[in-house]
């Protein structure tokens, strides 16, 4: 099989490429360019595709003997990746950007250009687990599975994917814990066994997300306000703050029963943020909306786990499908839920599929 192994410059992804050619697959590295003014070297351990990125995986390429290529996507990651996070927040929503990455460039534009150039599939880093099933007619379906590892488990940013891109996804690290990974890698010869893993929002080398935003969008001064409407406080942009935010508010007087606030709202038509006390943010109804399936769409109510946050707790719920919307109704309270995240459903370690949280609220006839 002819195989493109996506080479971010780290350890996990040149660990999958020498696997993927350990496993007698034809493998072409390559590393995606997708900043329009990379930077020379990275900072600490924050941000990816730098210049010096680039070069690390190119050397690791050359250390498996494998060709290796960098492509542009600089134009489309901007478009789909980093204009929609502004939109997102410019409109009070709480993106992903890795979904959206993932959705969009490398298992959308990667693989459509790696298919147009003969090539069958796509290796990544991800750690996760592509299992192969009976389809029920005689056939095998090939599902999403949790990684071994669940500290590093990733399959909560990749449960955009559909059956056709699962068809032609490799995911070889899903069944190995990080600390072996690096031995392996130590182990091969690859000098970047030992460097850090990039976090946060790649493209925010700094990690200073309110600092971005804020140069993006530009200073929009607010009011931050109660429930009952009072002013308490005052901001610079609403875009910068997000349901279940507790730090940063600088509120001018605390509340009257002394207990901390959140931000239980954010008002962009209005450009308010609205605080209130922890047990406002609990809620056990959650509408998405942009539904994904990892594989046929689920029939009537079905008993899954939710996930909302990318290294979140999974909660025991129910959900059915309607069209492209998606209702999930949870076995009790989650605290936090910001419209604009997704909720991604798992059937043991299977994932069924995700959504965008459009809205989530407490239906208290279901609470005991």
């Amino acid at each position: 099989m002819r195989v493109v192994a996506a080479m971010s410059g780290g350890v996990d992804s040149a660990v999958a490429a020498a696997r993927m050619l350990d496993a007698g697959h034809e493998v072409v590295g390559v590393h995606l360019a997708l900043s329009q003014s990379a930077a020379t070297l990275r900072e600490s351990a924050r941000g990816c595709c730098t210049i010096e990125d680039a070069g690390d995986a190119r050397r690791v390429a050359d250390v498996l003997g494998i060709p290796f290529y960098v492509w542009d996507m600089a134009a489309r990651f901007k478009r789909d990746v980093v204009d929609d996070f502004r939109a997102e927040y410019a409109a009070g929503r709480t993106p992903n950007p890795c979904l959206r990455c993932n959705e969009k460039i490398k298992f959308a534009a990667l693989l459509d250009k790696a298919l147009a150039l003969g090539f069958d599939a796509v290796a990544t880093g991800h750690y996760a687990q592509v299992v192969e099933a009976d389809d029920g007619h005689g056939g095998v379906r090939r599902e999403l599975h949790r990684a071994v590892d669940a500290a590093k488990d990733q399959s909560y940013v990749l449960g955009v994917l559909d059956a056709e891109q699962l068809a032609r996804s490799f995911f070889p690290l899903g069944d190995t814990t990080k600390p072996h990974i690096r031995e392996e890698a130590a182990e091969r010869g690859f000098f970047i066994a030992k460097k850090p893993d990039s976090h946060d929002i790649c493209f925010i080398a700094d990690g200073d997300t309110r600092g971005w935003l804020t140069r993006e969008l530009g200073e929009a001064p607010g009011d931050i306000v109660d429930t009952s409407g009072e002013v308490v406080g005052h901001h610079a942009g609403a875009f910068a703050y997000t349901v279940g935010q507790r730090r940063g508010l600088g509120l001018s007087r605390p509340a009257a029963d002394g207990e901390p606030r959140y931000v239980v709202e954010v008002r962009p038509e209005t450009n308010q943020v609205v605080v209130g006390a922890a047990d406002l943010l609990g809620v056990n109804a959650i509408t998405g909306d942009h539904a994904r399936w990892c594989g046929p769409a689920p029939e009537g109510v079905v008993h899954v786990g939710a996930q909302v946050r990318a290294h979140g707790e999974e909660y025991a719920a129910t959900a059915w499908a309607d069209g492209d919307r998606v209702e999930v109704r949870l076995e009790g309270r989650v605290r936090g839920v910001a419209p604009g995240q997704s909720v991604v459903l798992y059937e043991g370690t299977r994932v069924v599929g995700s959504a965008t949280i459009a809205a989530s609220r407490l239906e208290r006839a279901s609470v005991d």
